[in-house]
């Protein structure tokens, strides 16, 4: 990507419409509730649009039906965090979502430029202790999935990310764009939409990072999955979990992993796989163990 003054953005890597993000997501939440789930009555069994209506999500607020309507067309410019923690409230938002809209309706731009323009670097003391975690698989995942930095341990289970170009080790580029991801990912549905609920969160919190913009416009063009998922406006974080891999050496494993959000940058998580004593995934990872020879890396 040409990253001089004069470069002119394309539309790979333009901008995220914050306002247009915004009212989509509202509208994405309001169409997934019905009446029966917050406790309003349904009169008449045709309603012209899925989900609540405007009227009933801005009642359920506490708001006017103009200022809401104001807010799912992009203009949240003026509205205060008692207001969206009200509408948060009344769309049954989870946690990640809640902290979504905050981020469309009110971004913070001075902390994001900073952000944005900050490379990924992973402290030599992390990578250290992930070289020192001996039979637990663990890389460290930055912003717009990027990978940046693993065990050697990680690199047998996963793949080489050492063999590819810093720009190409990135989970949502793996996850869809190389087949060989189907076969390793027993739930790649799951492993999918975990990816793109992640980039969404990442969009809210960094609307003008070009990188992220070019990495979504090229995924939209090259993968009709990622488009049907983006295009549902899901956010969520997962910080524990159990995976099933299907390892072309080893075989089935079933995983257990947990995700820690670093305290000295949020935009850094640090994820650990282990396998339950005695088990055949046990085994697997310690046969794995003495095949894998890859080194710590990070960009």
């Amino acid at each position: 990507m040409d990253e001089s003054p004069n470069a002119r953005p394309t539309g790979a890597d333009r901008a995220l419409d914050l306002r247009a993000e915004l009212s989509e997501f509202l509208r994405s939440r309001r169409a997934r509730l019905k009446p029966e789930d917050v406790g309003l009555p349904e009169y008449g069994r045709h309603r012209r649009v899925p989900g609540l209506r405007r009227e009933e999500l801005a009642q359920l607020a506490g708001v006017s039906v103009a200022y809401y309507t104001r807010l799912e067309q992009g203009n949240g410019r003026n509205v205060s965090a008692e207001v969206l923690d009200a509408i948060a409230r009344a769309l049954r938002l989870t946690d990640a979502e809640h902290a979504h809209l905050s981020h469309l309706a009110k971004p913070k731009n001075h902390k994001k430029k900073k952000a944005e323009t900050r490379q990924q670097q992973v402290r030599p003391a992390l990578a250290q202790l992930l070289d020192a975690m001996d039979g637990v698989p663990a890389y460290i995942v930055g912003r717009r999935s990027d990978v940046l930095a693993w065990n050697r341990l990680a690199a047998a289970l996963f793949g080489d990310w050492g063999s590819l170009p810093a720009q190409e080790r990135n989970w949502a580029r793996f996850v869809f764009l190389d087949p060989a991801s189907r076969e390793l990912f027993i739930d790649w549905d799951g492993k999918a939409a975990d990816i793109v609920s992640t980039l969404r969160m990442d969009a809210g919190c960094y609307p003008d990072d070009p990188r992220l913009s070019a990495l979504v416009g090229e995924l939209s063009v090259k993968s009709d999955e990622f488009r049907r998922l983006w295009a549902t406006h899901d956010v969520k974080e997962k910080g524990h979990g159990v995976k099933r891999l299907r390892h072309a050496v080893v075989g089935e494993l079933t995983l257990p992993f947990e995700s820690f959000r670093l305290a000295d940058d949020a935009d850094q998580i640090l994820v650990t796989y282990h396998a339950e004593p005695g088990s055949p995934s046990a085994e697997a990872l310690r046969l794995l163990a003495s095949w894998g020879s890859n080194t710590v890396t990070s960009v």
